[in-house]
């Protein structure tokens, strides 16, 4: 993809959901939860961008799960290095996601997820950051809504993922990436020559989120293209008809 195409469909884009959202305020301390893969590391420069913009103190927060031994050693030392080319402090934390799924009766996919949150929380109250940003895009927002109608939600588990919400008390999660796709992802890596690491148990069929993402939304693709934004206008309309999506409301003129 040319630069000038990429500006015009996947930064203005950022920029368009960003200004909607009021996700990035000037001055605003965000830590976010870089992983080292795709998502994350295009979250990372992004949020670099905007801080030299609007004069945010960015962050990059990684968690070791203890699950991969050295490719997570590896990992680790994938975001140090592209903290040090951003000129971003890292910091990272280890998990033991084993333990916790052992002792808690959780599978090891959502025991992870809730350390991760709750190590996020932790940071960003102790490190007094009123956000915390994470790389969920457009398909993250499709998988999630399908894996919901797949085991059976409420109405407002059909919004999916919000752009914002409540982490912890003066902390908003924050997902600046949701309206691209993960191919415009991709495009954004490669324009800024940004590498990044894939962990190999996003190709594990065993959990459900791989197993959409691998052979459920690709079939539905070749029937119905386009599927996966519609998937995400219809969770945005459900957010917005429960009051969990509703734009930030102009000032009134004196």
């Amino acid at each position: 993809m040319r630069r000038k195409e990429f500006a015009a469909r996947v930064w203005s884009k950022l920029i368009a959901f960003e200004k909607r959202h009021a996700l990035l305020t000037p001055g605003r301390r965000v830590l976010a939860a870089v992983s080292g893969g795709p998502d994350s590391v295009a979250l990372a420069h992004w949020l670099s961008a905007q801080a030299r913009r609007k004069g945010l103190a960015v962050e990059l927060f990684h968690v070791n799960h203890g699950l991969r031994g050295r490719e997570a050693a590896r990992d680790a030392d994938s975001v140090k290095a592209l903290g040090k080319r951003l000129g971003l402090r890292v910091t990272v934390a280890r998990a033991p996601v084993k333990e916790v799924a052992a002792r808690r009766g959780l599978g090891l996919e959502d025991a992870g997820r809730r350390e991760r949150y709750r190590l996020l929380a932790a940071r960003a109250v102790n490190g007094r950051f009123d956000a915390v940003a994470t790389g969920h895009q457009l398909d993250d927002q499709a998988e999630t809504v399908l894996l919901h109608l797949l085991r059976g939600t409420s109405l407002e588990g059909l919004g999916g993922i919000p752009p914002k919400r409540s982490l912890a008390p003066g902390v908003e999660l924050i997902r600046p990436l949701l309206p691209l796709t993960r191919a415009e992802i991709l495009s954004y890596l490669e324009v800024h020559a940004l590498p990044w690491r894939e962990d190999r148990s996003n190709a594990d069929p065993k959990f459900s989120r791989n197993w959409v993402r691998a052979e459920v939304l690709p079939l539905l693709e070749t029937r119905a293209p386009g599927v996966k934004e519609r998937l995400s206008e219809i969770a945005g309309k459900i957010r917005a008809a429960v009051g969990r999506d509703a734009p930030p409301r102009k000032p009134r003129r004196p």
